[in-house]
């Protein structure tokens, strides 16, 4: 397995060149659109976790995984001696997983459980992209799926990615606003949940995934400091967020 990956003849999406602005929904699409591409199932962004990290989801920037693979991760306390964050605090090469391999590495006797996580999930098999920003801040972008090991040419041009994608995400979260703003597709999907749609219903008719759908409504819950998305919708009708 290489570890180093020519990046000059990967191609950025339009709204990732150099200079574009975009938001985050913009990103989401893109990364959304990467996995259909390349035949994965989902992706992530998240901060590099410090050594003192107790749980996952607080790193979590940007993800398609389910919502309850993330708590059942943390439930589980698989932070802890994983082989994959490990690497990503030693290592800024790229490089490729897969649950079975990857997870014997742990030495907390949690093989079996983490293996099955995946494998229940469709993300079996994939690759980290180990990024940083010029504030010198660590992260990484993956992407997974249950298909064989990514070819160096789809490595070069998801590696590509990795800096582009974290430092945009890390600029706009900082530029948010304290006030409560949702975005166009968060206030749609809140909309079609409002009119009592479930997630893969709105994926057919938004035109998008059903892991996407998701992010944009559990961002939408945080963002309405809402236990769940019943409770979402009636802050955002309350807030005059919705019609």
């Amino acid at each position: 397995m290489a570890d180093r990956f020519h990046t000059t003849s990967a191609r950025l999406p339009k709204t990732w060149s150099s200079g574009a602005s975009g938001s985050e929904d913009d990103i989401v699409e893109a990364l959304d659109g990467m996995v259909r591409r390349h035949g994965l199932r989902g992706y992530l962004l998240i901060n590099v976790p410090s050594e003192t990290s107790t749980d996952f989801s607080s790193n979590v920037l940007l993800t398609s995984w389910p919502d309850e693979m993330l708590k059942t991760y943390d439930h589980a306390g698989l932070i802890f001696g994983s082989p994959v964050i490990e690497r990503l605090r030693q290592s800024t090469n790229p490089f490729t997983y897969d649950a079975d391999g990857t997870n014997r590495r742990r030495a907390d006797g949690k093989a079996a459980i983490a293996s099955d996580l995946f494998q229940r999930h469709g993300l079996s098999r994939g690759a980290y992209f180990p990024a940083h920003n010029s504030a010198g801040l660590r992260g990484a972008l993956a992407f997974g799926g249950t298909r064989e090991t990514l070819a160096p040419r789809e490595m070069a041009e998801l590696n590509a990615l990795a800096n582009t994608v974290f430092t945009q995400v890390l600029e706009l979260r900082a530029g948010d606003r304290q006030t409560v703003s949702l975005s166009r597709r968060e206030i749609e999907c809140l909309s079609w949940a409002s009119a009592g749609k479930t997630s893969m219903e709105m994926s057919e008719i938004l035109g998008l995934s059903e892991y996407t759908v998701n992010h944009y409504l559990n961002r939408a819950t945080r963002k309405l400091d809402a236990v769940n998305r019943v409770q979402a919708v009636a802050k955002a009708i309350r807030a005059g967020l919705l019609n």
